[in-house]
């Protein structure tokens, strides 16, 4: 363990050394930012309709007692997106889509030997290949939490309507009571180190791939796995510093 934190420092220092050239990296961030973060918003907009939907009925349901108001469900509806569903949650599934993606990509280079063509040319491979979707997605990833806040209550809303579990004005009143905009704020943080997260372990994985293309796929399962270990530490130590 002590050996991949090693030489994950060192090739975060290779990462964030001067770029050669800013043309090529701000083209190359460019091309990062749809493949990491528009081709993904498909996938938040969908699971997050049907999470909210979820949330919001699961919470109705178990609510029996006439002395709660029935407009707190949408607002541990609304807090329950907010605080953990839209960053974490995301984060989760965004390491499995986007981790594993970059993972294999750069193993794929590494075992083909295009990752040694680079360093042959005098290009530092580290920093061309993995400094692009670093930036990329710190940039975007925030707002993919934005657009599953806002997916999210929507689809609870919409379940809460269509069920006839909970009348609109009850919801759309839960969702606007006692909001907190640090909230907001609290879950972008977490978003910006989960992209870093997500990348950059992702990408070191790849990048040391030894073997042939059975590496590359334990690479990527590595890449995704520790990913998701590091996100949810993330998300504790983030909770105790900022909500504590």
């Amino acid at each position: 363990m002590l050996s991949n934190f090693g030489r994950y420092l060192i090739l975060m220092y290779r990462v964030f050394s001067r770029p050669e050239r800013f043309r090529v990296y701000f083209r190359e961030t460019v091309r990062e930012i749809e493949n990491l973060g528009l081709n993904s918003i498909g996938i938040v907009i969908i699971i997050s309709i049907f999470i909210g939907a979820v949330i919001t009925l699961q919470t109705r349901y178990n609510l029996e007692s006439s002395w709660i108001p029935l407009y707190l469900i949408g607002l541990t509806a609304r807090d329950t997106i907010l605080l953990e569903f839209s960053s974490t949650m995301v984060g989760l599934i965004l390491a499995g889509k986007v981790g594993s993606n970059i993972a294999s990509e750069i193993g794929h280079m590494r075992i083909t030997e295009q990752i040694d063509a680079l360093e042959m040319m005098g290009i530092n491979s580290a920093s061309y290949l993995i400094l692009p979707k670093i930036i990329a997605a710190i940039f975007f990833n925030p707002f993919l939490t934005i657009i599953s806040m806002v997916v999210g209550i929507f689809g609870g809303w919409v379940a809460a309507v269509v069920t006839g579990a909970l009348s609109s004005a009850d919801y759309i009143y839960g969702i606007q009571y006692w909001f907190v905009p640090f909230y907001i704020t609290y879950a972008l943080v977490k978003t910006v180190f989960y992209a870093f997260i997500i990348t950059s372990v992702s990408a070191y994985y790849g990048y040391h791939v030894q073997g042939g293309a059975l590496e590359v796929g334990r690479a990527s399962t590595k890449g995704v796995v520790y990913s998701s270990i590091l996100i949810l530490l993330c998300d504790v130590i983030l909770t105790q510093l900022m909500l504590a």
